[in-house]
């Protein structure tokens, strides 16, 4: 009878837990961000340890860029289920946002935790396609005193290249760009169109004509040729 008692009492607990956090999410989905962020924090109080909510929370605080908040809450998901890649993906990722906007000395401070973080991600899920990219240009903006290096970007590339051939060319193409090796950047990105078909591997191309090689009408023939395919 005790059992049947508390049974009682938490269903309609837990259907209005529910119903709210539908609630919350329809708000987020419809842009309705700050409406969705109230009762997001509502159901935190009712209960602290919601996967989901804390993971909308922590979207939220990085629309609006504020990073120490967005580091609190990937950080609370990382301690709740330390086995899930993306919370290390998402936590490195506004570790980088936050060092990208600080000074240089307390950039510097953060890289190690910024590697660690995607690191980890990779570790957990190796075919975590977003960790690598986010590796790729960590260490393409990095300098070489602190990190930075070609070879060490290229290897998650050549990784990429395994478990997706369109992200591996396009990686490949982005690394060549950034180094003004054009004619290699526009080889890769023509693999990427030829392979996936995708509009950003066609946006790529056309970027690299239009703004790199002063090649206009080129650019505009990519795009129109990705019209047509459409």
């Amino acid at each position: 009878m005790k059992y049947l008692v508390l049974v009682y009492f938490f269903i309609p607990f837990l259907v209005t837990a529910q119903s709210d956090f539908a609630k919350a999410e329809k708000l987020y989905q419809q842009g309705q961000i700050a409406e969705s962020k109230i009762v997001f924090e509502a159901i935190l109080k009712q209960n602290p340890n919601h996967l989901k909510t804390i993971e909308y929370l922590g979207d939220i605080e990085g629309k609006s860029k504020n990073w120490d908040s967005t580091i609190f809450y990937y950080e609370q998901l990382k301690k709740l289920k330390p086995t899930e890649a993306n919370y290390y993906y998402k936590y490195g990722g506004a570790l980088g946002m936050k060092a990208k906007e600080s000074n240089k000395f307390i950039a510097l401070g953060m890289i190690g935790d910024i590697k660690a973080s995607f690191e980890k991600a990779i570790q957990l899920n190796p075919n975590h396609i977003d960790a690598r990219w986010a590796l790729i240009e960590l260490y393409l903006q990095l300098p070489a005193i602190i990190g930075g290096s070609e070879p060490k970007a290229m290897r998650y590339a050549n990784e990429l290249l395994k478990i997706s051939l369109v992200d591996g060319y396009l990686s490949r193409g982005h690394i060549a760009e950034y180094f003004h090796r054009y004619k290699d950047a526009e080889e890769n990105y023509k693999k990427a169109i030829e392979i996936g078909g995708s509009k950003t591997a066609y946006q790529k191309l056309s970027n690299l004509y239009k703004y790199k090689l002063n090649q206009p009408e080129r650019a505009k023939q990519v795009m129109q040729a990705y019209a047509v395919k459409g």
